[in-house]
């Protein structure tokens, strides 16, 4: 209801700023963007986070006082790799589970499952290193084979999980068109690089010819547990599956963090305050992202190593780098906006409603 002034005439309302300037109003300040929703960040996939942390440190200690090795590296590599790797992604999932605004209770259980089928695939890993065996493709024993099998079935179910949490964000706008396009693309092709997973557990052609108790390998052209990268192990004499694996999970992480990336640096470059150029240059790094993606997948399916590309490999990334380069004036093009806002908001903050 609207009252009165002491002279008897209702007072005006106050007019919206044109169609044209409320999107970059939106997204360039924090109080032109509503009033935002409270951060409540899915719980079991937190408490995911801080036992990966937790396992973290105890494969570290591992390093140090254990010093067998397996496969030709320290044996608690394996389990401090995962430990990283599941710990950024269950962050990653838990901030995206809480953008949802829709479909938010079948997101959550979904998170839930992965959450459980994480820790027991980890729990699993460090059990065979305290064992001192393998976990991946072991099937040389009935127990091992039991083991091996629930490993794959819960990274099966953590890789539907993820797939439907995908695809309820393109049912939930979570900001402006940038981000809708950034998180829906990284949500994709993490998806993608998930399932190029399961080619590591296809047998070889040495495993089909002579039967040793190992069924699947990540090397293609040579054995697991041959020269690699410090640390990372990748191989550095053959095609090595783990690479485009872990490429592609971690385009959920790598995006965001280029379009955040973006959006703060809007406060300095007026041009990156436009959404429309934000959305342009976002395509590009999602589109080049994915090919890239291919690029190193095709590579290691040839039994190249990464770091010895062949001249057919060079060439096409070249290419691919030339057509991110020529690509850049048509995103960058265009009227800068007004300056509306010395300090845009950035992905990090949560609008109330998404648009």
């Amino acid at each position: 209801m609207t009252s009165t002034t002491e002279h008897g005439t209702a007072p005006s309302r106050p007019t919206s700023p044109p169609a044209t300037q409320r999107e970059t109003l939106m997204t360039a300040t924090p109080s032109a963007a509503g009033s935002r929703s409270p951060v409540h960040w899915h719980r079991p996939l937190v408490v995911l986070t801080a036992l990966m942390v937790g396992s973290t440190l105890v494969c570290i200690g591992g390093l140090i006082f254990d010093h067998r090795t397996l496969t030709g590296v320290p044996i608690w590599i394996k389990p401090l790799k995962f430990s990283l790797s599941i710990g950024i992604y269950a962050l990653s999932w838990a901030w995206l589970i809480q953008q949802l605004h829709r479909h938010h209770r079948l997101a959550w259980w979904a998170g839930t499952v992965s959450a459980g089928f994480l820790l027991l695939e980890q729990v699993t890993i460090v059990g065979d290193v305290i064992r001192g065996t393998t976990s991946h493709f072991n099937v040389s024993t009935p127990f091992d084979a039991a083991l091996w099998t629930v490993m794959a079935g819960s990274i099966s179910i953590v890789w539907i999980a993820t797939l439907i949490v995908s695809a309820l964000l393109f049912k939930n706008p979570v900001g402006d068109r940038a981000r809708n396009l950034t998180i829906r693309a990284a949500s994709i092709i993490a998806v993608i690089g998930m399932a190029l997973g399961f080619l590591m557990t296809l047998p070889t052609k040495a495993q089909t010819v002579h039967y040793d108790g190992i069924v699947g390998a990540h090397t293609v052209g040579g054995a697991d547990g041959g020269a690699g990268l410090p640390f990372l192990g990748w191989s550095t004499t053959g095609g090595d599956l783990r690479i485009p694996h872990f490429i592609g999970m971690h385009a959920l992480q790598t995006l965001p963090i280029l379009l955040i990336a973006l959006e703060l640096t809007g406060r300095k470059i007026r041009r990156l305050r436009s959404v429309q150029v934000r959305t342009r240059l976002m395509i590009i790094a999602a589109a080049g992202y994915l090919a890239a993606l291919t690029l190193i997948t095709w590579q290691a399916l040839r039994g190249q190593s990464i770091v010895h590309p062949d001249t057919t490999t060079t060439a096409t990334a070249g290419g691919l780098l030339l057509l991110i380069f020529l690509s850049l004036p048509w995103a960058t093009r265009g009227k800068p906006p007004a300056d509306l806002a010395s300090r845009p908001a950035n992905l990090l903050t949560r609008p109330g409603r998404g648009r």
